[in-house]
């Protein structure tokens, strides 16, 4: 899929540079007669055609693949608990109770949004907490699939006016990440059980920023004797 997505963003590149763009799209019978139709350089009509014939054999393993991915999820009964929060597909659901495991070794929601590398980098020094970028660390896997779902999910009745209001104030990228469970009657989970469901995104028991979770006790002086 994802070869698939940088050939057709080079194919749209070129027609980009010679001023062409169809928003109904490229890539059905329509579309390619529409291609076809193009007056292009040489050498742009080359990167064109070759790029429509590396989709074109990407087409039947794509297929394939999808196809195995449905199976397993008809055979997962996980999978069917899942796939009811917004955003989350078949691949998804498959992904994180595979790359979670057993979800109860995490505890409050928060430990496993850390594991995850979706909660924010800290720094601290004394009485000062920083709080920066996610810490991006934990499973690639998961913290990815749980990224695209959210594409769908901030478009969500539940989940859109706190997308809208956290791009506002912090700009659209970090309101994806942070769509703020607490506020909705429908928070976000990852669960793989119905009993077990845990919101990735909760903000609960987060101290203010630049502020300490308990205050800072001094070291005791050391003895001189």
């Amino acid at each position: 899929m994802r070869l698939r997505t940088l050939l057709r963003n080079r194919i749209h590149a070129v027609l980009a540079d010679h001023g062409h763009g169809r928003p109904e799209g490229c890539w059905s019978g329509p579309g390619r007669q529409w291609l076809a139709s193009l007056a292009l350089p040489a050498v742009s009509r080359e990167v064109v055609e070759d790029g429509l014939a590396l989709t074109g054999a990407l087409q039947e393993p794509i297929g394939r693949l999808d196809w195995e991915v449905h199976q397993q999820a008809k055979a997962g009964p996980r999978v069917k608990v899942v796939t009811q929060l917004p955003g989350v597909g078949p691949f998804t659901a498959l992904v994180l109770p595979a790359e979670i495991g057993d979800i109860t070794r995490f505890g409050p929601a928060r430990k496993l949004a850390s594991w995850a590398g979706l909660t924010p980098a800290v720094r601290g020094s004394d009485r000062t907490v920083r709080h920066g970028h996610i810490s991006k660390q934990g499973s690639v896997w998961v913290r990815w699939v749980l990224c695209e779902a959210a594409q769908t999910a901030k478009r969500h009745p539940d989940y859109a006016a706190s997308y809208q209001d956290i791009a506002r104030r912090r700009g659209k990228k970090i309101a994806t990440r942070r769509l703020p469970a607490s506020s909705s009657p429908a928070p976000i989970t990852c669960s793989p059980t119905p009993a077990a469901a845990v919101r990735l995104t909760s903000r609960e028991g987060r101290q203010a920023p630049g502020k300490l979770a308990k205050p800072h006790e001094p070291a005791s002086p050391r003895s001189m004797t």
